[in-house]
């Protein structure tokens, strides 16, 4: 479990890739990496990975195949700047909201716009997901817990203040960049239960 707030950005400084298969080798500012142990939960530009290796500034992680089919980490390139969170424990401050790590899919940077004081994104997304999107939402997105601006469509805006993108890869991203998106667990659970109620409903005989 994590709380979607974004703790550092590490780079990849090595990739080796298999059929299927990818492992992707960190480097991460020592401290990040305190009282960590082999098989700890990182979450990985918001993909919950498993740690197979670490040094006292390296980390390394194995991706099967369903995660880079569902995520952007099989784009992830030599130089490429992630996000980093460590799971939550019994007594931290939730400063986002739940993110299990997840990803239920990627979104795609339509375009930019930036003001003196934020950065407005908006992004296109499956439309199966529409259901989940709502005004003032919440969605992990690269593992930052944002709140959803405006939603047209299958299209939804975020407003990124300079804190979020000194503290997230989101600050480099452009029109055409995948990023890996987290719905609400609770809005799926709430939007789903009332639909299965309703469909229950308008059947016959129920």
């Amino acid at each position: 479990m994590f709380t979607g707030i974004v703790q550092t950005q590490a780079e990849i400084i090595a990739i080796e890739q298999r059929e299927q298969f990818r492992q992707l080798q960190l480097r991460v500012a020592p401290q990040f990496l305190t009282q960590l142990e082999i098989g700890a939960s990182i979450a990985i530009n918001g993909c919950c990975l498993t740690v197979v290796q670490f040094s006292t500034d390296t980390v390394s992680f194995d991706v099967i195949d369903e995660t880079l089919r569902l995520t952007n980490l099989g784009e992830l390139k030599m130089g490429s700047a992630v996000n980093l969170e460590r799971s939550l424990k019994v007594g931290d401050e939730i400063g986002g909201h739940h993110v299990s790590g997840h990803i239920h899919t990627t979104g795609t940077i339509e375009t930019i716009t930036t003001t003196d004081d934020n950065v407005t994104l908006w992004l296109d997304f499956p439309a199966t997901f529409k259901p989940y999107v709502f005004g003032k939402g919440f969605i992990s997105v690269n593992g930052a817990s944002l709140t959803i601006g405006q939603v047209h469509e299958n299209r939804f805006s975020l407003h990124l203040i300079p804190e979020t993108l000194r503290l997230t890869n989101l600050a480099t991203v452009v029109p055409g960049t995948r990023v890996n998106l987290e719905f609400d667990q609770q809005t799926i659970t709430i939007v789903d239960t009332v639909a299965r109620i309703l469909q229950e409903k308008s059947v016959p005989g129920l």
